[in-house]
């Protein structure tokens, strides 16, 4: 049986980013698959050289917009790290918040597309009213919706009120409420099942292999969160990581779902057992000659500062790694045995950030 090679991408009517792989195909079954990077190169990270160590900040913000906080949290934690600034308690609680806001609107956005790949424009358009709802708390405690710079050296650039938390509070559990309403079509629906259950498998040995990062790793089996090791005020707050253990479309689509309850959850409790003080802790001079890496988990996974410093205020070397280009090798190993009609859907499992990846 002769081969035929289908270039899939980087632009693609189902496919919201620009992902390019070449499909080697029999038939409707794919053999191999070879990715291509570099669409949407920008250079971020030789720009953080010429920048002051300040205002890398940012810089680093606009890698992705959806996880900007957690970009911030991780560069600022690193520079923390080399010029050993103790940061408040309350700005660690802060940065929790955000950064759970924005795990929350990270996943209602899958869950609306994953919804529109469907064809459920309805259940699209619920999910994406819920997005909304935690925008506007980001537009009211930050003064932006999607990139709101909360983060800086030393803590936080802004602070809650008791009347904001109160609001979030409120906001968050009508958020809950919707999605409940709405969960049976993502997890229960037969078309949906159909279409989710036993495609993509990722077994627990080969995410481990492959270095799976994230939900792509819970979904199959893998109780691996970097928020469990504590940095910020995780430490001090109640969770454990959702995992599932069949490593396939449906379980990538449970663990995204109940990570927003998960979140729900951790925001709630940051509230509740914020401390009262300052939100920033104020610094003076240049990071000292050193080197330090600072981890964060994301949305879509764990993301991997490395940061070079030589005294001055530029930094030496910043270097990055993004969930998606860790899942990449994962979703190559995925994608042979699948029918063409799954690669759409297969592709949006895991989350792709082509922004990220190659910044």
């Amino acid at each position: 049986m002769s081969s035929t090679v289908i270039p899939f991408g980087p632009q693609h009517p189902v496919l919201p980013e620009p992902l390019h792989i070449k499909l080697v195909m029999e038939d409707e079954n794919i053999v191999d698959a070879i990715p291509a990077i570099g669409y949407v190169h920008r250079g971020l990270e030789k720009l953080t050289e010429t920048k002051e160590f300040t205002q890398n900040v940012f810089v680093v913000e606009r890698v992705c917009g959806i996880c900007s906080v957690m970009h911030a949290m991780a560069y600022c934690q690193g520079i923390e790290e080399l010029m050993n600034i103790e940061v408040p308690d309350r700005a660690k609680f802060l940065r929790v918040i955000w950064a759970e806001l924005h795990r929350m609107h990270s996943h209602l956005l899958w869950l609306g597309l994953l919804a529109d790949a469907f064809g459920f424009e309805s259940l699209f358009m619920q999910v994406w009213r819920d997005r909304e709802k935690v925008m506007d708390i980001m537009e009211e405690t930050a003064g932006a919706r999607v990139v709101i710079s909360a983060n800086t050296i030393g803590g936080t650039r802004r602070d809650l009120t008791k009347e904001q938390m109160v609001k979030i509070n409120v906001t968050v559990d009508e958020i809950k409420h919707d999605i409940q309403q709405v969960e049976a079509v993502f997890l229960n629906n037969y078309t949906v099942k159909h279409r989710l259950v036993g495609r993509g498998i990722l077994s627990k040995a080969d995410a481990i292999e492959l270095c799976a990062v994230g939900p792509m790793a819970r979904a199959a089996g893998i109780p691996m969160d970097l928020r469990t090791t504590g940095y910020s005020a995780y430490g001090q707050l109640d969770f454990e990581p959702v995992t599932h253990s069949d490593g396939d479309n449906y379980a990538r689509t449970y663990v995204r779902l109940h990570e927003v309850y998960q979140s729900i959850d951790l925001i709630k409790q940051a509230i509740a057992k914020i401390p009262e003080g300052e939100h920033v802790a104020p610094f003076k001079g240049n990071p000292p000659k050193g080197e330090v890496i600072s981890r964060v988990e994301q949305p879509r996974g764990e993301v991997l500062y490395y940061l070079r410093a030589n005294g001055t205020k530029n930094l030496e070397r910043l270097r990055l790694r993004t969930p998606t280009f860790q899942n990449i090798p994962s979703l190559i190993k995925m994608l042979p045995g699948s029918q063409l009609a799954d690669v759409p859907l297969l592709i949006l499992t895991i989350d792709p950030c082509i922004s990220c990846t190659e910044r």
